[in-house]
């Protein structure tokens, strides 16, 4: 065990890693249906090597952090930007509302309870499981004009607050927004998200299984002797409504691509392409018919990625989209599989409404695909490189915009460089959906940026305040757990009621808005699951976007004003 301290001591990254692998170790272990929580388990190992008292270099830290933000800020960017526009004042306006009240509230409980500075920012990032929030306290921690044990113990004060009440506010968020809420709107919320999902067009709860843009697959039929002599078009057009389209068909000549004019023979095998809905319904003109033609049915089919851009797009539904911008020869044979906003999957029906900055997958034979997708805006390229020059450019320079700072009463004041790398990332990833030839970085990779980069500074975090981790947790522990569940439900009690009693929003939204701006995937992921719909996801782009920038924020303001 000495050999391994000191080995440590010496090696500080290796610790680092260790401690990575203890804290993914830790997330494996079950309680009964109790599971630890990634970041606070990561956290957790971190404290534990710290006992060995290991110093790890505060560079470290930031280093993997600005990764983290960076990630954040790159997915997001599209989202934050169209929520500059008129549309999305609602949810800009609720998201302002909920962190405005989160910095009230924690500021308030600090006060209250005699939290240091460090103890004030960890409520508030932990409270709201906003890890941004640690960073950019801990940052502005570092640079407060005090004696080097100052700062360590308001950094260990930090790390306890948010070791403590990440899991409360965890807890609290998920009972807020899927009892609490629903309660005091007086609504139900599975009921509700049902009518305007089918105010929307979509067939039923759950648009991955149900939803006539989705699950799009071809089919081979032999054509019957009761439709000998019909043209292709009559046999697509008796599937209606449903969307179907003939795509190949084999005849005594061998395989051709069939036009709507093509006469159909008894003795012709025809390729159809259509969701799975309309090839299984007792209604299918060709039912008791499919045949096996693996030959026919290898169809090129391209799923492209677009970013909505055009304007006669933007603000439409999909149904007028189909009626206005693309005409029925050129939207032939081309679905949608999917709509993306901020993230996450949206409900899609004939009234579903395209917003700027949203990503819709197209998918159909490759030719179409192209035409269709020129009608909505710039395709996706493939995921196959990323731009490390745009990423390190807009990382460093976003970090020296941070640094900058002008006197105000005395203080030096500035965005703080996490907050400065952030806006940095949101530049970025909103050029690449305007531009998607520029600052092209895969989604894969912006994943492992955020984990990686979030679990390794919580790593360091926690193994240099490990050695004073303990006597603050008993010091402060009850009065920490009671802060946490307070400085989450406020913001969110006030917000619902704002929302549902002044701007008369839908429960579903409003909910996934509170989501958003209080930075929570476990919170929107509960609450979609409480509504056994999408539709939360309608409100939890621009506020998530909203709530990533003030809440990080918010973390260097705390720290400014408990300190002073």
């Amino acid at each position: 065990m000495t050999w391994l301290a000191e080995t440590l001591r010496k090696h500080p990254e290796l610790a680092v890693f260790l401690t990575l692998a203890l804290g993914q170790a830790l997330t494996r272990l079950r309680l009964g249906p109790v599971r630890l929580n990634g970041v606070v388990a990561v956290l957790i190992a971190g404290v534990a090597i710290g006992q060995l008292r290991i110093e790890v270099p505060a560079s470290l830290q930031w280093a993997f952090f600005v990764l983290f933000l960076f990630s954040i800020g790159y997915q997001t960017g599209p989202q934050f930007f169209r929520g500059l526009g008129r549309s999305a004042l609602p949810q800009v306006g609720l998201s302002l509302l909920l962190c405005g009240t989160v910095l009230a509230s924690a500021l308030a409980l600090a006060r209250i309870f005699g939290f240091d500075a460090g103890a004030g920012a960890g409520l508030l990032a932990g409270g709201m499981n906003a890890s941004a929030a640690i960073g950019t306290a801990g940052d502005a921690i570092a640079r407060l004009p005090v004696d080097p044990a100052t700062t360590q113990a308001l950094t260990t004060s930090l790390t306890v607050a948010f070791a403590v009440t990440y899991l409360v506010g965890l807890l609290t968020e998920i009972v807020t927004l899927t009892t609490v809420g629903p309660w005091l709107m007086r609504a139900d919320l599975a009921a509700e998200c049902r009518k305007l999902e089918a105010e929307l067009g979509v067939e039923g709860g759950d648009v991955g299984a149900s939803s006539g843009y989705q699950d799009i697959v071809v089919r081979a039929y032999a054509v019957p002797a009761r439709l000998d002599g019909r043209t292709v078009a009559e046999v697509e057009h008796s599937f209606s409504p449903a969307r179907v389209y003939a795509e190949r068909l084999r005849t005594r000549e061998g395989i051709v691509d069939p036009t709507p004019s093509t006469i159909l023979r008894a003795a012709h095998i025809i390729a159809v392409s259509g969701r799975q809905a309309a090839h299984v319904d007792p209604a299918n003109p060709l039912a008791g018919t499919e045949v096996d033609d693996p030959e026919l049915l290898k169809i090129p089919i391209a799923n492209v990625e677009v970013v909505v851009a055009a304007k006669e797009v933007v603000g439409r539904t999909l149904a007028h989209l189909a009626e206005a911008v693309g005409r029925e020869e050129v939207t032939r044979s081309v679905f949608i599989r999917q709509i993306l906003r901020g993230g996450g999957q949206i409900p899609v029906g004939p009234r579903t409404i395209v917003e700027r900055g949203d990503v819709v997958t197209l998918v159909g034979p490759a030719a179409q695909v192209a035409r269709v997708a020129a009608l909505v805006g710039p395709a996706l390229p493939p995921a196959t490189s990323t731009n490390v020059l745009a990423m390190t450019i807009a990382i460093a320079i976003g970090g020296l915009v941070g640094l900058v700072t002008f006197r105000l009463a005395g203080l030096d004041v500035g965005l703080s460089m996490p907050v400065g790398v952030l806006l940095g990332g949101l530049l970025a990833g909103w050029l690449h959906s305007a531009r998607p030839t520029l600052a092209r970085i895969p989604e894969p990779v912006l994943r492992v940026f955020e984990s990686i980069g979030l679990s390794g500074f919580l790593a360091v975090v926690g193994i240099n305040a490990g050695p004073g981790f303990i006597a603050g947790l008993l010091t402060s522990g009850l009065s920490l757990v009671i802060a946490g569940v307070l400085v989450c439900l406020i913001p969110n009690v006030l917000t619902i009621l704002a929302g549902r009693y002044l701007l008369r929003l839908h429960p579903g939204i409003l909910l996934g808005i509170c989501a958003g701006a209080g930075t929570s995937p476990a919170g929107l992921a509960a609450v979609q699951d409480k509504a056994g719909s999408k539709v939360p996801t309608l409100g939890y782009g621009v506020s998530y976007a909203v709530g990533n920038l003030l809440l990080a924020l918010w973390g260097t303001v705390l720290v400014t004003a408990l300190s002073r």
